[in-house]
């Protein structure tokens, strides 16, 4: 085998392409962040991505009040379950 002449030179030109449009994909189908050709990157933009998280917020403060609410109630429940009955009995008629 000769190591010689442009072909030699062509085929490791060739390689070292295929390598870069390889890992390039590789990135790409994962995900990961892109080099461009001076040497920064380029992260892969999702437009649905602003309106998920905008809904995915207010989700989130909704299941918050919720929360809130609900530990509320709660609170109320042990009070008259830890109250004397008497004193239970009259805060239950007054609700009624």
């Amino acid at each position: 085998m000769m190591f010689q002449g442009t072909g030699f030179i062509i085929a490791i030109v060739a390689i070292c392409m295929g390598g870069w449009l390889l890992s390039t994909w590789i990135r790409a189908k994962h995900g990961y962040p892109i080099e461009n050709e001076w040497g920064g990157t380029v992260d892969r933009k999702d437009p649905d991505a602003d309106r998920k998280i905008e809904l995915l917020s207010h989700e989130n403060a909704q299941l918050k009040g919720q929360i809130t609410r609900l530990e509320e109630r709660i609170a109320v429940l042990e009070r008259i379950a830890t109250d004397p009955a008497d004193r239970t009995a009259r805060e239950i008629d007054a609700l009624r």
